[in-house]
């Protein structure tokens, strides 16, 4: 019996978890069996099933109608957010390789909704700061270069309409973020983006342990 109120996750509960959610969705599998073929351990740049659950849970249940996503490498995570939207909505996606993005665009024709979907490869501080600076998006979400997250959050946080959400993706950075032994870049940049998160006024957050770590920010 547990006696705290805190539980720490083994692969037996994890696994449980994952198989108590709605988190089966045929072409969601397929396209993470393919990204599996195609990357290697690239595919860890995926996020998983759960997360896509989450993501289109959040997106259904804010109401958004106009989302971002920065990072969107093959596709999952655009897929997840666009099924999400009200008829009329729209994502632009940002990210830098043609070459995972091209099996992204054909999973977003098979789901039906590659119409919802604006994708720009273009480097992402690039592509936000070329829109205006006022109320653009309801819905966000982070999952790119780990070093570029405090600037890809102020540039978004900017742009968020009141009441939308960011979440951002890694920011437990498989425990290294409290690893003091650890001073990669990454991993700096992961810290400094939670600490300003965390004493940001602009919005109210909470970080969640599930997967590699989720935060989610709702601005005021």
């Amino acid at each position: 019996m547990p006696t705290g109120k805190f539980l720490a996750l083994n692969e037996r509960l994890d696994a449980y978890a994952r198989a108590h959610g709605h988190n089966h969705d045929p072409l969601v599998r397929e396209l993470i069996r393919k990204t599996a073929a195609l990357a290697g351990e690239a595919a860890a740049m995926q996020i998983t099933p759960e997360q896509g659950t989450l993501l289109s849970i959040l997106v259904r249940a804010s109401g958004a109608r106009r989302a971002v996503e920065i990072g969107t490498f093959t596709g999952l995570s655009a897929l997840c957010i666009a099924r999400a939207l009200p008829a009329g909505g729209r994502l632009l996606c940002c990210d830098v390789s043609e070459q995972w993005t091209a099996v992204a665009r054909r999973f977003w024709k098979r789901a039906g909704i590659a119409e919802r979907i604006e994708l720009r490869l273009a480097p992402a501080l690039d592509t936000l700061r070329a829109l205006p600076e006022r109320a653009l998006f309801d819905f966000a979400f982070i999952d790119a270069d780990k070093t570029s997250y405090p600037a890809y959050y102020e540039e978004l946080v900017k742009r968020l309409c009141p009441n939308g959400l960011i979440v951002a993706d890694n920011v437990l950075w498989h425990g290294q973020v409290v690893d003091p032994s650890d001073q990669s870049a990454e991993t700096r940049a992961l810290r400094r983006f939670n600490h300003r998160l965390a004493r940001d006024c602009r919005v109210e957050a909470v970080m969640l342990t599930a997967a590699d770590g989720i935060t989610i920010a709702r601005k005021r």
